[in-house]
């Protein structure tokens, strides 16, 4: 088949709305057909000419879409996903993908028996500040590494309004939500790490899951990483820090394509993915005559479309999807793993 991916997205809540119905409207690789609307119907506001159905089964029903976008409610990932399927749509799933290893071997499974692509949404491969980890890893600058910092903080000191977050379902907590986006970039990078600790804590007032979580990931060539996701860190320092046998870098995090979706700005805008110039990596390594060199590096262009061009090339192309299931399956084995929660 060619031509534009006829798409459908299962929800307009904030991912809808920020992470996806914005690179399929405007990429002309896609046509975006359709979305599922319970309640408010806001999505025709924005996108004149779309269909707003009432239920996912009217959507799934829909004999026209061929990519079914799944970002709903984690707890809702694998039965959506495997409805989608049966129904004869290829599926990206919003991180994390499911709650657990197994899940996902039967969606991977099921896909393969119907033909269709089972596709994980880790966008945040995509974004400035990793890009600019794996440039500098691939300078060789840094030398053999030795120890990594991967960190995604936030204040929020309340408990959300999500329920599926912040009560004990599967795929919860802050693992899960923001974890799941660091633990998938250090195994795109360095691979299953041989050993792995999942250290949780609870600290907000009347949580119900961990608002702390700590994963130490050591590989047998000595590297140890450090994921670290919080919920009460009020100032928040480097979300990157490296070091090496000849060097380091760090980095703080900016998100800065999440904060320009959030406003309004489009992914074909020139300043989309740009971080300003206070975002530079330092990165301090001794070069070859033993001298020491800083250098501020300018952050490269963060742009999560290049995934929505890479769920094109799958499904028109062939060309293999770049968050491989294995992958996945390593992820979802790290962060299902039973916590040693320190304050039992």
């Amino acid at each position: 088949m060619n031509g534009p991916i006829q798409t459908g997205i299962l929800a307009y809540g904030m991912s809808g709305k920020v992470f996806h119905a914005p690179f399929v409207a405007c990429n002309r690789r896609f046509h975006f057909r359709a979305v599922t609307e319970r309640n408010k119907k806001e999505a025709n506001k924005r996108y004149p000419g779309i269909i707003s159905y009432d239920s996912v089964v009217e959507l799934l029903n829909d004999k026209a879409i061929e990519l079914v976008i799944i970002n709903t409610p984690n707890n809702t990932h694998f039965e959506y996903a495997r409805e989608a399927i049966l129904a004869g749509k290829h599926v990206l799933i919003e991180k994390p993908c499911v709650a657990t290893k197994e899940e996902a071997q039967l969606l991977f499974a099921l896909g393969k028996e119907h033909q269709k692509y089972v596709m994980v949404y880790q966008n945040r491969r995509w974004d400035s500040d990793f890009k600019m980890i794996r440039s500098v890893l691939d300078s060789g600058k840094l030398g053999h590494l030795i120890e990594a910092h991967f960190r995604f903080d936030r204040y929020r000191a309340e408990i959300g309004p999500k329920v599926f977050k912040e009560q004990p379902f599967p795929a919860s907590g802050i693992a899960y939500d923001l974890g799941s986006h660091l633990v998938d970039q250090v195994i795109s990078l360095f691979g299953k790490p041989g050993k792995s600790l999942k250290i949780g804590t609870k600290n907000r007032e009347k949580t119900a899951v961990d608002d702390y979580v700590n994963f130490i990931l050591s590989y047998p060539t000595g590297l140890q990483v450090y994921v670290t996701v919080s919920s009460l860190v009020a100032d928040q320092g480097p979300g990157y820090i490296l070091h090496g046998t000849k060097g380091s870098f760090k980095k703080n995090r900016t998100d800065i394509q999440e904060i320009q979706l959030s406003a309004g700005t489009l992914p074909t805008d020139p300043g989309y993915g740009v971080e300003g110039e206070s975002a530079k990596g330092i990165l301090t390594y001794f070069n070859e005559k033993r001298e020491k060199e800083v250098s501020m590096l300018t952050p490269l262009k963060g742009n999560y479309a290049e995934l929505f061009d890479a769920v094109y090339e799958q499904i028109r192309e062939g060309v293999p999807y770049p968050v491989k299931e294995k992958e996945i399956l390593d992820q979802l084995e790290i962060l299902a793993q039973p916590v040693w929660n320190i304050q039992s």
